[in-house]
């Protein structure tokens, strides 16, 4: 009998769940912008005209981070974070 093949098998990949922090960035000229970065991931950080554009961009700068630190044999940091091999989503509200 042939062994039932697992979600992780399937899909081939783990989330990871970061916290990160959001804090206004104004211009000199009044016009609002948004710094964000990850604690637990060095050099992961980034900005937005709004906190939906800064999240997005956050989540992306975190993804290539993760992709290239699998694929150059790196540890991910364990700090702060959730790993899962199930598949999760976000939300927040």
């Amino acid at each position: 009998m042939k062994a039932k093949t697992t979600l992780k098998e399937k899909i081939g990949a783990k989330t990871y769940v970061f916290k990160v922090v959001l804090e206004q960035d104004p211009y000199p000229d009044g016009r609002m912008a948004y710094h964000v970065y990850c604690p637990a991931l060095p050099h992961c950080y980034s900005w937005g005209y709004t906190t939906e554009e800064a999240l997005a961009n956050i989540q992306e700068t975190a993804k290539l981070l993760i992709e290239d630190m699998l694929d150059n044999n790196e540890p991910i940091p364990t700090n702060e974070i959730q790993v899962s091999t199930e598949p999760l989503i976000a939300v927040t509200v």
